[in-house]
């Protein structure tokens, strides 16, 4: 009996065991026939195929690069420009003697192609680039101009922001936290206008990630996060709070992030994105790469003064504005903004008349950031008088609030008491 029951038992366990397996042999071949399936199924009805115009290529640098950096070669397979067939060699092959060049089997390359190489084929981009606020004005912001050679320094004074750099010293929050930090920090947006060493300026993959150059990467706000983001210009969470960034967080993925370049209109972007408003073409605005083309002020100035030219700007932001919006609500909102620039600039110049005091008995050194008071009259404008400027244009009413008028009046209340403080004890000989 005992016999007759453990082969019985065994018998058992062996089926189940041949079940076992048998369901995963199925679950198998399952998976295995819907990934088949899905990788040759045509795309969903309104979405594109994604195409790789790599795939088949037998060009030595994509078979090189398939074995040493494969997702370079994935991405640069699903461009625009490999379908153009733009090469790898059109963008990073240059002359032996040519600046910043190094050997790479058997050729001279640049690394990281320069503004020249985007420029032999995007040439109006380029200037337009070198006009703007992105291009060497970023770059002076962080280091200064003393060390611009002589044809980047006529090319820095020929742009308005240009104007805004009048002593030429070296930023000195950058020269104080020195490159172990600036590395990791400043560089990482200003440099957005770096000269390179060939002497063209500015690094186009701040904005249009390689390889891909996805134009829908680069019309996602997203992208702009990556610098217009924190205390001194909260452009990003500005959007969020706003009726144009709650339009695109809750309907943006239906939107046509793909539409050929210059042809925008509401039909593809009903509510604006960064981009939409200072760059693309749409509407009856043409494409720029000028983010100030289309502004009234110098909103990032300690007092805020009209750009020059700035009712042509005024013209091509509203002639965006109004493909959504009628005149009457765009006008009352240019207004409305004037008046709050003007207060915000009369709050600035407050701070500058409780200061000068000090400076003029000597009571307030010459060396930067070296006391508190520093930091105080520097926040007051640098950190809350641009985030309610950038938040009265932006539509972020948190952010002209607490974020902005509230930390002026903060500001404005301690100057007083540092520099009555000051004051005093200079008096008393302390």
């Amino acid at each position: 009996m005992e016999n007759g029951s453990n082969q019985s038992v065994m018998k058992s366990t062996r089926l189940l065991i041949i079940g076992l397996v048998a369901v995963i042999v199925v679950l198998g071949l399952g998976l295995v026939t819907a990934t088949i399936y899905r990788s040759t199924a045509p795309a969903p009805e309104g979405q594109a195929t994604r195409v790789n115009a790599l795939a088949e290529s037998d060009d030595e640098c994509v078979v090189c690069h398939k074995r040493t950096t494969p997702g370079i070669v994935e991405q640069y397979g699903h461009s625009t420009m490999a379908a153009a067939e733009v090469t790898c060699r059109d963008c990073h092959e240059v002359k032996q003697d040519y600046p910043g060049s190094v050997e790479h089997e058997g050729t001279f390359v640049l690394r990281s192609p320069s503004a020249a190489m985007c420029e032999k084929c995007h040439t109006a981009e380029v200037a337009q680039f070198n006009q703007s606020r992105h291009g060497l004005p970023a770059y002076v912001a962080m280091v200064g101009a003393k060390d611009l050679p002589e044809d980047l320094l006529a090319m820095y004074e020929a742009i308005p922001e240009g104007t805004f750099n009048p002593d030429r010293a070296r930023n000195s929050l950058y020269h104080m936290e020195g490159p172990a930090v600036t590395r990791f920090a400043c560089e990482g947006c200003h440099n957005i206008g770096k000269p390179a060493e060939d002497g063209s300026v500015g690094q186009c993959q701040k904005c249009h990630l390689r390889h891909e150059f996805s134009l829908e990467q680069a019309r996602k706000p997203e992208t702009c996060n990556a610098c217009h983001i924190g205390p001194d210009h909260p452009q990003w969470e500005i959007y969020q709070e706003s009726p144009h960034g709650i339009a695109y967080a809750t309907s943006g993925d239906r939107w046509n992030w793909d539409a050929e370049p210059g042809t925008l209109g509401v039909d593809d972007f009903p509510a604006p994105t960064c981009a939409i408003c200072h760059m693309s073409g749409f509407g009856t605005a043409s494409t720029t790469h000028d983010v100030g083309d289309r502004l009234t002020w110098y909103l990032f100035a300690p007092i805020s003064q009209r750009r020059p030219g700035w009712q042509d700007n005024q013209v091509r932001m509203q002639s965006v504005c109004q493909e959504c919006h009628n005149k009457e609500f765009v006008d009352k909102l240019y207004e409305d903004g004037d008046k709050l620039v003007e207060a915000i600039n009369a709050w600035v110049e407050e701070s500058n008349q409780i200061v000068a005091p000090l400076k003029e008995k000597g009571l307030m050194t010459d060396a930067p950031f070296d006391e508190p008071i520093d930091f105080t009259y520097f926040n007051l404008w640098h950190h809350w008088g641009r985030t309610a400027k950038f938040g009265a244009w932006m539509q972020g009413p948190d952010y002209v609030q607490w974020h902005g008028a509230y930390e002026i009046l903060h500001d404005l209340a301690e100057l007083r008491e540092m520099a009555e403080e000051k004051l005093k004890a200079a008096e008393s000989g302390e």
